[in-house]
């Protein structure tokens, strides 16, 4: 299958290397698409075929992958609809646009697929949550699958979680980056050069991430595997609970998702 990516910016460059990097898919069947020159020689960098056109875009792929911004949305659709055919698998990822108002815009019976998508899939580990509309197939929802479980975790639901998991995994990769710099910029407080402390901050949180994926075990769990009785751990927690460590972080996920709710009503 060939791939067109509507929206040759970050969030389509990153969806494209993760693509690449993973052998899913080869440079000749990806195309980019944006009015940005910029953009494009990004994309074009990674060996893919690019173009200023949408809809030349469109009408040479069998899958459209919409990573436009929410806001150009109305008028990127507009302007690809009348060259989606039966035959196109039409997979939105532009936050708070709902699965209704892009099939309103594009031919009746058209196959379209919201998909909340992170960064982190650059480096095949992103995080990946989809639902179909009215006239997606259980083989659309298998194609999805099949190309974005090879960069990261793929799972299928109900439109209504999406804002929800836009808080959670959709904007999780920045908390996890304030995490990774407050805790280096710690071990720098404490003497540590920073290189050695951002390193270390950052490959720990990749490895508690990693154990908590295979082991099965709740976090809190392995959060008391590591905590001796009266020893520095133990000490450190109390200081997380004692400044709202684990409200900030829930919070933010509420507001994310509030947010990302609003988003969707200006549609």
């Amino acid at each position: 299958m060939s791939v067109a990516i509507v929206g040759a910016g970050k969030m389509g460059q990153a969806m494209a290397r993760g693509f690449l990097r993973s052998g899913v898919l080869s440079a000749k069947h990806v195309i980019g698409s944006s009015p940005d020159p910029d953009c494009l020689s990004e994309m074009g960098s990674l060996g893919v075929k690019t173009t200023l056109d949408n809809s030349e875009a469109v009408t040479s792929s069998d899958i459209v992958l919409l990573a436009v911004k929410p806001h150009i949305m109305p008028q990127v659709l507009d302007e690809i609809a009348p060259c989606i055919k039966k035959d196109h698998l039409v997979i939105s990822v532009a936050a708070g646009v709902k699965i209704d108002y892009v099939e309103k815009k594009l031919p009746e019976q058209s196959r379209v697929v919201r998909l909340m998508p992170n960064t982190p899939c650059v480096v095949g580990e992103g995080a990946f949550f989809f639902a179909r509309g009215a006239s997606a197939t259980q083989n659309d929802a298998q194609t999805v699958l099949k190309y974005f479980s090879t960069i990261g975790y793929c799972s299928e639901g109900d439109e209504s979680f999406i804002d929800a998991v836009t808080g959670v995994s959709g904007c999780g990769p920045a908390y996890g980056f304030c995490a990774i710099d407050a805790v280096a910029d710690g071990g720098v407080m404490m003497g540590l050069p920073r290189h050695l402390a951002l390193k270390l901050a950052a490959q720990t949180l990749l490895g508690a991430a990693k154990m908590v994926l295979d082991t099965g075990k709740h976090p809190m769990v392995l959060k008391d595997e590591v905590c001796s009785p009266g020893g520095a751990t133990i000490s450190a927690i109390h200081t997380l609970e004692e400044n709202g460590f684990r409200k900030c972080l829930m919070n933010a996920v509420k507001e994310a998702s509030l947010r990302a709710g609003e988003l969707s009503q200006q549609k």
